[in-house]
């Protein structure tokens, strides 16, 4: 037993999470790729500098990791809050029906 295994499946090469189990983490990559190899095909189909073309392709690797995972982490942020918001109505008519304080009773009483 010299050998130390991670406790648990979350744990990657040399303790670094593994990349698959961070939200948006794999899609913000996979979208960084895509965008690393368009930006630098078009920057070398336009100018035929092989380094710069290099460059390019690496701020545009960046540039759209960084725009993907900022884009999904806010849209998993509004997501939460909305369902905060529904889980919260729904406790509150649950604790609420049938007494004087239910918002639908009011409604319908004149």
């Amino acid at each position: 037993m010299t050998e130390q295994e991670p406790d648990d499946k979350t744990q990657g090469i040399l303790g670094f999470p593994r990349i698959e189990k961070i939200p948006c983490a794999r899609d913000a990559v996979l979208h960084g790729a895509g965008g690393s190899v368009a930006a630098g095909l078009v920057h070398f189909l336009a100018t035929s500098r092989v380094k710069r073309s290099c460059d390019v392709g690496m701020a545009g690797f960046v540039l759209t990791t960084l725009g993907s995972w900022f884009y999904c982490r806010y849209n998993n942020a509004k997501l939460r809050s909305q369902q905060k918001m529904i889980q919260d109505g729904i406790k509150n008519k649950v604790m609420y029906e049938g007494t004087n304080l239910d918002p639908t009773r009011k409604a319908r009483d004149p």
